[in-house]
Formats: structure tokens, C-alpha cells, sequence
């Protein structure tokens, strides 16, 4: 019976009501367990005809006072997350091997299981999460929350807590994650990587050691880049001080050649912002600047705040691409035998050995793409435009010239003549089966077109 249980359990020594309640945790949900804890110290006391005599957190052999911290402890929590913007937040604690083994104890020596009800660990999660959600108008999320409070019990004193009303502040560890914005990025110039391109001669450094001791490195003009700039490096700086974030990371779905230009709707991309003290910037204006500050190398396009889905969306999504790819021919070809050509390579399967350009960075092995269709107009007898939409993962440079025999079949081989990309264009990435863009992984409302 759950009174013979609460006698049994307050025979123990001095119990405060939290600890008193919390092995009749799944009884009468809506209480706490302080709540229960007062019901049950109330329900034997009548029974007996006993005074009525409250036990405080102080004097509390299992707990030893600490369930009596929790407003201080959430306190030093919201004043751990003063200047830092967020709607939703998570809990965890660490509690004491002592109060744990005592927890232990405090059943067994009633003849309770020692398992029953709760742990003192997810009541202070609970309370102390209770709390921060009241003082800061969030919401708790157990899966993805933007921000994560570890208190470690261990890390203060209990009983100078219920003097003082304060916690130290180096017994709470906050954790703030990442927060996430998704768009399109066109690149309108050629030999513009999407990333940045560190020098591997020099480490970044941008000098090398010469015979007078340090001098600017030759391979990239002391710069420590290999290119002047980057999609990222156009766009993650404005994006990390929106967020007012400690440091950007980006996320593309694929990449194109650096000599490729990026057109039309754009890749999908995500600049992930680590540690954000802002997760609101306005998409608009932040788009407004980039593109401003881009001067037309690079643009963006149709920027919302995402979530952490969006990252593996972009990178994992099968995606299918279009070209359009100026092609030079080391003979004349026939305009019949060019259709023809094309006419044969459209919707096939090609077996593409890795490529020359890339066999330093990618295995070995054989691919099978699907050349969905493909057309061109052949301008000059030399010269060619052609277009193609293509699976994913298309190796497009090598499906003209064959790259000596890797791609089978290639426009190269079936016209039995040299042919070259002499400029392509990457003129759409979309979803194969849907597009990238999902609603449930963003953030904000859709904005108007």
C-alpha cells in the first residue's frame, strides 16, 4: 500500500518532500514531486494522529539539500545565456556517485525496488528545464534544441546555494548549436571555386623559406590561396556576423569545375554558423549585402533560415545536372553525322573510368551515368554548343573528349575525332525524384516571389 511505503520511506531519517515523491513518480500525473511528496507526508501523518513535521531540503540525507537548488541553478543557466538568441533548449545534469548510491539506499531500506519511480537526475532536468522555459518564454526539445545546459551538481555546494540563492557559474556548461542557412549561389566568373583553396606549398601561410629566411610563396603570390576568392568565402563572413556566430561552415550540393561557371537557378547550398548568438537575421537583407558586396562574381538566391536537416539534404539528395558545354572538334565534322552522334549518346548509360584530371583525389574505379538527353547546334564545322541534362556524378568534360578511351560511349569516339571543352556552364541542379527545397526543414515562412 503506497501509504505503508511513504511510512517505510520517511523511517529512513529526514527526507524532503522532492526526494519523499519521487519513487511514486507515475502516480497521479500533472504533480510534482514535491507535490506528491507533501500528499504523502500529510496522508501518514493523519493516519497516525502524528504533528505534522516538514523535512527541508537541508536536512535531507539523500538528496543532501540539492533539491532545493533548482531555482538557483536555473537562474545561473539564463545568466549563462544572457546576449544569446534561441527558442528552444534542453537540460542535462550530472549528479553525485553519493546521492545516486544514496537514492540507492534510501528504497532499499524501505523494501522498495530500487529502480521504482524516478532518478534525481531526470527530476533535475525536468525542474530546472520547468524553469528556464518559464523565465525565457522557450520551448524544451528533446532532439534538436538550439541550446544545451549541462549542470554538474558536483560543481557547487548545495547547502551554501540555499544560503546564498546563487550557483557557481562554472557548474553549468552551456552548449549553443549551430544554426543554418540554405539557398542558391550563382557563379557568374569563371576560375571561382566554391570553397576556399588553401596553397598546399606553403600550408596557407602565403611565405616559404628561401635562402635570406622567409619570402612571399611563389606558387601563390604569398596570398595562401590559390584563387583570389570563393563562393565561401563571398558569402560565409556575412552570414557568420548576421549570427554574430564564432566561425561559418559550407555545405554544397556538388561542386562544379572551377573553370565552370554556375548559372541560372544555382546549386543548393547551407552555411552552417557555429556557436550563433543570432538565429532571426532578416534572408532579405542579408542577401541584399552579399550580393552587393559579391560585385557580380557571385550571387545568391532564395536564402532561408534552415535546420540541421538541410545539411545532409544538400549533400546526401540524388541530383541531377544541366550543361551547356562550347565544344571544339580537332577535325571538320558533318552536321548529319554530328545530330547522329548526339542522337545515340541520348539516354544512354556511359561507363566512365575515373578521370584523368581527378585520378589524384577520387579511386580507381568504373562509374555508370545515365546521359539523360542531350542536343547542340554545330556552329562552325570545328565548333560546336552543346546541352545535355545528365544523372548525377556525370563526368561532362569526358563524355566529349572520351579522355582517351575512360568514357564509352563519348561524342569524341563516336565521331572518331578530338573534341574538347573549351567552356561549360552548369546551367541547373535539381532533385531526381524532389526538389531540395522541403518545407518542413526550414525555419521561416516561404517568402513571396
Amino acid at each position: 500500500m503506497i501509504t505503508e511505503d511513504a511510512r517505510e520511506l520517511l523511517a529512513t531519517g529526514a527526507v524532503c518532500d522532492s526526494c519523499l515523491g519521487r519513487p511514486f513518480a507515475d502516480r497521479s500525473f500533472g504533480l510534482t514531486n514535491a507535490e506528491r511528496g507533501r500528499a504523502l507526508r500529510t496522508t501518514v501523518a493523519l493516519a497516525a494522529d502524528d504533528d505534522f513535521e516538514p523535512d527541508e531540503p537541508t536536512n535531507c540525507w539523500v538528496c543532501e539539500g540539492y533539491c532545493g537548488t533548482f531555482d538557483a541553478v536555473a537562474a545561473a543557466v539564463v545568466d549563462a545565456l544572457e546576449g544569446v538568441e534561441f527558442a528552444t533548449y534542453q537540460v542535462g545534469s550530472q549528479v553525485p556517485p553519493l546521492v545516486e548510491e544514496n537514492e540507492r539506499l534510501f528504497r532499499e531500506d524501505a523494501g522498495l525496488d530500487p529502480e521504482v519511480g524516478e532518478s534525481m537526475k531526470r527530476e533535475v532536468n525536468r525542474e530546472v528545464g520547468r524553469r528556464i522555459g518559464a523565465k525565457t518564454g522557450t520551448d524544451v526539445d528533446f532532439d534538436r534544441p538550439d541550446v544545451l545546459a549541462v549542470v554538474d551538481l558536483a560543481g557547487f555546494d548545495p547547502l551554501e546555494t540555499l544560503e546564498s540563492d546563487s550557483v557557481t557559474s562554472h557548474a553549468v556548461d552551456v552548449q549553443v548549436n549551430p544554426a543554418f542557412v540554405y539557398g542558391r549561389y550563382r557563379k557568374l566568373e569563371r576560375d571561382v571555386p566554391q570553397t576556399e583553396w588553401p596553397c598546399r606549398e606553403c600550408g596557407a601561410s602565403g611565405v616559404q623559406l628561401g635562402d635570406d629566411g622567409e619570402e612571399p610563396c611563389d606558387h601563390c603570390d604569398g596570398t595562401g590561396y590559390m584563387y583570389e576568392t570563393s563562393v565561401e568565402q563571398v558569402v560565409r563572413p556575412h552570414v557568420v556576423e548576421a549570427m554574430d556566430g564564432d566561425e561559418g561552415t559550407f555545405h554544397g550540393a556538388g561542386r562544379e569545375d572551377v573553370d565552370a561557371r554556375m548559372l541560372e537557378e544555382g546549386r543548393p547550398f547551407v552555411l552552417e554558423v557555429k556557436r550563433p548568438r543570432v538565429r532571426d537575421p532578416d534572408p532579405a537583407e542579408l542577401e541584399r549585402e552579399i550580393n552587393a558586396a559579391a560585385e557580380g562574381a557571385v550571387e545568391v538566391d532564395g536564402l532561408r533560415l534552415a535546420t540541421y536537416e538541410m545539411v545532409e539534404r544538400v549533400k546526401e539528395h540524388d541530383a541531377s545536372k544541366h550543361y551547356r558545354a562550347d565544344v571544339e572538334f580537332g577535325d571538320p565534322v558533318d552536321r548529319e553525322a554530328f545530330e547522329a552522334a548526339l542522337e545515340e549518346l541520348s539516354g544512354t548509360t556511359v561507363e566512365q573510368y575515373t578521370p584523368q584530371r581527378v585520378d589524384h583525389r577520387r579511386a580507381n574505379l568504373t562509374r555508370e551515368r545515365t546521359v539523360y538527353e542531350i542536343d547542340g547546334e554545330l556552329l562552325e564545322p570545328t565548333r560546336a554548343d552543346v546541352r545535355l541534362h545528365g544523372a548525377g556524378g556525370l563526368y561532362v568534360k569526358e563524355l566529349i573528349s572520351s579522355d582517351d578511351g575512360r568514357t564509352e560511349p563519348s561524342l569524341a569516339g563516336l565521331l572518331e575525332t578530338d573534341a574538347e571543352v573549351t567552356a561549360l556552364d552548369v546551367t541547373g541542379v535539381e532533385g531526381e525524384d524532389e526538389p531540395f527545397e522541403r518545407e518542413a526543414y526550414f525555419r521561416d515562412e516561404p517568402r513571396e516571389a
